[in-house]
């Protein structure tokens, strides 16, 4: 990543679905907003995931697509490291109920240092509800990364 630009930190559990739906959301918007800011993103448990899972949620993909954003190269799910999170100038965890508790255990000086979004994951929300909610929300983070 490169050192000019501003990063923020998209984290979810597996780093699969959510986290990775806004990181390219993120860094494909950010760009019409002049803004120095690039997104990444990373998983908090993503042993979680089941061992034929592939690199990418579907349904990232389909969001991704319907909105004509490019997804290629895809890597695999990485875990968050420290070093993610001293990189990050803001970090942002998709569901606080999920992912507070998760970053207590693995890293506790971290969790009031990030901002937490209300966005349910694949059991709770469908995508058609749940893609859109992270679409809006990182608009409105690119607004406000605009304002400042």
């Amino acid at each position: 990543m490169p050192n000019t630009h501003s990063q923020v930190l998209f984290l979810c559990t597996g780093n699969y679905y959510r986290s990775r739906f806004a990181e390219y959301l993120f860094n494909h918007h950010a760009p019409g907003y002049a803004l120095p800011w690039r997104a990444f993103s990373r998983g908090l448990a993503i042993e979680l995931l089941k061992d034929d899972a592939g690199p990418i949620s579907p349904h990232t993909r389909h969001g991704l697509a319907l909105r004509e954003i490019p997804i290629e190269p895809v890597r695999t799910p990485l875990a968050l490291t420290e070093q993610d999170l001293t990189t990050a100038h803001r970090i942002i965890a998709l569901k606080q109920t999920e992912h507070q508790p998760l970053l207590h255990s693995r890293f506790p000086a971290w969790v009031d240092r990030v901002e937490y979004w209300q966005v349910d994951d694949i059991e709770d929300a469908h995508p058609s509800e749940a893609l859109p909610q992270i679409e809006a929300a990182v608009l409105a983070l690119l607004r406000r990364l605009g304002k400042q």
